[in-house]
């Protein structure tokens, strides 16, 4: 990268760290518990809409993986999703009826609360539908793999989004609050996957999955991406730039082995496609909040199948990490 490249990088790093904190204005604290967080603790970040169904699992999932205080950012709920989160001392809130897509897509609310609350810490930035699993997750808690990407002056750390889906047709189940979504949504697809490199941000772009394979078939260039750097050592100089897509500085993107190894990396089980798809989708269409005219959610209404089936040819019951790392979609890298 030149040196004017390098500027131009700084320059739009400083610009999304002024956004942050002028949107900071959008937001209203309604429960402050960060007077309890210690300085080693690992937070983790989350804007929310309407996902009350979704939270009891949620805080019970990543409490039990070692996360020590959540950070909530409500875009108005009108579920009962910030009354339920009410209390819980591990938790805070903060509410917001402004613009899901003027922030950002949420990156600028994000930005603002880790550069107030997470600086210094691991912070894991995830949606409530979203389930990080890294190497040997099942008997270690994430503090063990901070821990170790500490001892090896590693700042990022990357993880794939895998879509989960049932069996059959998505609402033929339906999820009840507090479940564990896998024990529907417990396939995926264990191939069928596009990889390039991002030349500006030096990360890798991942496309492809039940979602391109089913509902961008005929375009599939604009199937979501699937590229994540979810958990990052946070120092109140970064910024994310595109959802947990890309960071700057750019050499936070560089989650893989330029080289031909592996580095160490995990994946986010992507619970969407459940009973509650169709209405959630429907709610987003009609907000129109969504990244590029909410296309994603347009590409779900003009499908002429409203209630599809996901699972095909390329499907695989999802099992435990170490199966994923058997299809090369996740490494333990050189942590034994």
């Amino acid at each position: 990268m030149s040196l004017w490249d390098s500027y131009k990088m700084r320059v739009r790093r400083k610009r999304r760290l002024i956004r942050a904190l002028r949107k900071s204005s959008e937001l209203t604290q309604v429960q402050d518990n960060t007077s309890a967080i210690r300085p080693d603790d690992v937070l983790l970040v989350c804007t929310m809409r309407n996902e009350k169904i979704r939270l009891p699992y949620f805080l019970e999932y990543y409490r039990e993986l070692g996360i020590n205080h959540f950070l909530f950012v409500d875009n108005g709920s009108d579920d009962g999703s910030a009354d339920y989160l009410r209390g819980m001392k591990d938790v805070s809130v903060w509410h917001t009826d402004a613009s899901y897509r003027r922030s950002g897509f949420g990156v600028d609310w994000m930005n603002y609360l880790k550069r107030k609350y997470a600086h210094g810490h691991w912070v894991l930035v995830v949606d409530p539908d979203e389930f990080f699993v890294y190497p040997f997750c099942d008997t270690r808690p994430v503090q063990a793999l901070t821990d170790w990407l500490d001892n090896c002056e590693i700042r990022s750390f990357g993880a794939m989004l895998l879509d989960v889906y049932p069996k059959g047709r998505l609402g033929d189940e339906p999820y009840q609050e507090g479940q564990n979504p896998m024990e529907i949504a417990s396939w995926f697809d264990s191939g069928n996957y596009a990889i390039s490199r991002n030349a500006k941000y030096g990360n890798l772009w991942i496309q492809g999955g039940p979602r391109a394979r089913v509902f961008f078939k005929h375009k599939p260039a604009k199937a979501p991406a699937l590229n994540k750097v979810p958990l990052v050592k946070w120092d109140r100089r970064y910024a994310y730039v595109s959802s947990t897509h890309m960071l700057l500085p750019r050499g936070l993107n560089r989650v893989y082995d330029e080289w031909g190894g592996e580095k160490a990396s995990g994946v986010l089980l992507h619970a969407k496609f459940l009973d509650t798809f169709s209405a959630k989708a429907a709610e987003e269409l009609v907000r129109g909040q969504h990244y590029a005219k909410s296309i994603e959610y347009k590409t779900y209404a003009n499908n002429p199948d409203q209630n599809p089936q996901l699972w095909g040819k390329w499907s695989e019951k999802y099992i435990n990490w170490r199966q994923l790392e058997i299809l090369g979609l996740m490494s333990k890298g050189n942590w034994a």
